[in-house]
């Protein structure tokens, strides 16, 4: 009797690629408000630093103004928010016409303080700010609870933007009197995330 084995293979070989055929970027923004309470007599009561929210129209005016703009002068002010007491609050829908969370505080000489940003850094995050000359606020009158501050456009008045807003933080609220100056700054950081 004869047998014969017989063997058999098949070799297969599959290939795939997975391309990713498109680019996604988005951006990250921020802001941090930092107010410094000094006495009259020089002496530094106390300080506090705030993260914002950049409310809706603040955000449309920046990327109208920066990608649709063609004759935009850059014009910042800043604001001081008063209560009403420890129910202050903020919205994205907030315009400088209508933020019912807030009133202004205005017990201080003059109207909203101008900014006067320094140049932005190159590095990622990008980043600008006040630091070098920050906005002051001379208290007068009666003084005030103070509860956060705001950007905007407009040295006063409602008809401009509002860019950002911020409450702050713990303990909250703050009590400044006649002869008290508020010094704040505003930074606010551009990151490609």
């Amino acid at each position: 009797m004869f047998n014969k084995d017989t063997a058999t293979s098949t070799d297969n070989v599959a290939a795939g690629l997975v391309a990713k055929t498109g680019f996604s970027e988005s951006a990250k923004a921020g802001g941090v408000f930092k107010v410094e309470c000094v006495g009259a007599d020089g002496v530094v009561k106390w300080t506090d630093e705030m993260h914002n929210l950049v409310v809706n129209e603040g955000l449309q005016d920046m990327n109208t103004q920066f990608f649709k703009g063609a004759t935009y002068t850059a014009a910042w002010y800043l604001g001081l928010v008063t209560g009403p007491g420890s129910s202050t609050t903020y919205a994205a829908a907030d315009t400088l016409l209508t933020h019912g969370g807030w009133t202004e505080f205005t017990n201080y000489a003059g109207s909203r303080k101008a900014v006067t940003f320094g140049t932005a850094t190159t590095a990622d995050p990008s980043v600008i700010s006040n630091s070098a000359a920050p906005s002051q606020f001379s208290i007068t009158g009666a003084g005030g609870t103070v509860a956060g501050a705001f950007l905007c456009s407009v040295a006063s008045g409602t008809a401009g933007i509002l860019f950002s807003e911020a409450d702050f933080q713990s303990p909250g609220d703050r009590v400044v009197v006649s002869g008290d100056t508020l010094n704040v700054t505003y930074t606010f950081s551009l990151d490609a995330a």
